[in-house]
């Protein structure tokens, strides 16, 4: 173990000497309120511009689900001067790449071109933040391409339909419940005016941020910035209500039976993000015991579970420190040659049992810090990840520089910390257990699955 700590350590350290030393981050804001990130990197003649608008489907009410979504397919069908499609030609011609997500925090659009081309993607870009046109024609059948998104993404997908139903479960009054994508009957009843309205409530310069990552300047970006964004009026935005998850106070758990032919557990426990946390200490020592269990194949959960004991195909644990709202810290497990899933279950909260009782070692942290100290040289390989992080950092209003504080956080988290995360969050009362089974098998006295839900 500790020729393989030294391994992964001395990896980090020479990738660290080796890799260029990036400019800092250059900060700006517009008279009009929005904010401006630049990053130098001129390792190659190539940028990236990304806008991110800070509204996802945490924004979202009851029987509007997934407007967000909807409005990032919109945004490609054109505006007062360009044609639908015309966008996606023009960065295409341009030798360039373009695409843009959704998630529930915010909606991003972006574009990787040559340097001399930012101009020209900073023109169109900015051209849709204010002058889209959404045509009933073209919404009528954009619409009908959404809802067969869902169906191959969601509907006909065992393992997404218990994700989903998963959430929908842990978070009873928090927004979190929802799908990024929506549900369908909410789909099938929106309107073209529902994203007329939502576009002219948060596409707004004021409530955007422009990242731009390559060889570019900082001064030379802050003018075409002023020239392209700069002159739009700033909107009022709409000041949301707070949207608290109601504490949970016992077990919850679900079964869904779907075309599949080995079950699947899902386990979730609520938790605190580093905006919600009232000690952000704790954000860091969960990170850390997410690491322990499932940072790697010498981790514990793949060493126990898939290796020694052999009842799980594949395990893992996953927890985000960067959610707008309350999150969750997810087990999740195949069983081993069509095993047992309660066999499994058990096997997975032992683990938590003994993170309770027994310190983490200092070989284990060690291992941790060295992984991701790793992964923080390794992300600087990329202009679009660099941004990518910048905007979803400030995009749910964490600091810029958050994840390069990242390495000295997690570096003084100790094992009583981690053992105090565990006994605090991890517990029975705090969890929900969703269960997928194949069809045709009676496992609670539930009717047989027949179709869709």
């Amino acid at each position: 173990m500790k020729k393989e700590i030294k391994k992964f350590g001395l990896i980090a350290l020479m990738l660290s000497l080796t890799t260029p030393v990036w400019a800092q981050l250059s900060d700006f804001t517009l008279d009009n309120g929005m904010r401006v990130l630049v990053k130098e990197d001129h390792r190659a003649p190539v940028v990236v511009q990304q806008v991110w608008y800070r509204v996802g489907s945490t924004y979202e009410q009851a029987g509007k689900t997934g407007l967000s979504h909807m409005l990032e397919h919109m945004m490609f069908k054109g505006t007062q001067n360009l044609a639908p499609g015309e966008f996606s030609k023009i960065v295409s011609q341009l030798g360039g790449q373009e695409n843009a997500f959704t998630s529930r925090n915010y909606t991003a659009y972006y574009q990787v071109v040559g340097k001399q081309n930012l101009e020209k993607v900073m023109q169109i870009e900015s051209d849709r933040m204010r002058n889209l046109v959404i045509e009933d024609a073209e919404f009528d059948k954009e619409r009908e391409v959404v809802t067969e998104e869902r169906r191959w993404r969601l509907e006909d997908q065992p393992r997404s339909k218990l994700n989903e139903q998963f959430n929908a479960t842990a978070f009873l009054n928090s927004p979190a419940r929802n799908p990024v994508i929506g549900w369908m009957t909410d789909i099938r009843h929106y309107k073209a005016q529902d994203l007329r309205d939502w576009y002219q409530k948060w596409y707004a310069p004021n409530n955007a941020t422009l990242v731009v990552v390559g060889d570019v300047q900082p001064k030379q970006v802050l003018a075409l910035a002023e020239k392209y964004y700069g002159h739009y009026q700033p909107e009022k935005i709409p000041e949301l209500k707070p949207q608290i998850e109601i504490e949970q106070e016992g077990l919850r758990r679900i079964e869904l039976k779907g075309n599949t032919q080995v079950p699947t557990l899902q386990m979730g426990f609520h938790a605190p993000s580093l905006l919600t946390a009232e000690d952000q200490r704790e954000v860091y020592a969960l990170s850390v015991l997410s690491s322990i269990l499932d940072g790697g194949e010498s981790s514990r959960l793949p060493q126990s579970l898939v290796r020694d004991q052999q009842i799980a195909a594949g395990v893992g644990a996953g927890y985000s420190a960067t959610d707008r709202l309350h999150t969750l810290f997810e087990l999740s497990g195949t069983p081993a040659n069509g095993g047992d899933v309660k066999e499994l279950e058990a096997a997975l909260l032992a683990e938590i049992e003994k993170l309770k009782t027994t310190l983490v070692t200092q070989d284990e942290l060690e291992r941790v810090w060295a992984m991701d100290e790793a992964d923080h040289v390794y992300y600087r390989d990329s202009i679009q990840a660099q941004a990518s992080i910048l905007g979803s950092l400030v995009s749910v209003g964490l600091p810029a520089d958050t994840l390069d504080n990242w390495i000295e956080n997690i570096r003084s988290v100790t094992p009583q910390e981690i053992q105090a995360v565990a006994k605090k969050y991890l517990t029975l009362d705090n969890l929900t257990i969703a269960t997928l089974y194949p069809d045709g098998k009676d496992h609670s006295n539930l009717k047989p699955y027949t179709g869709r839900l």
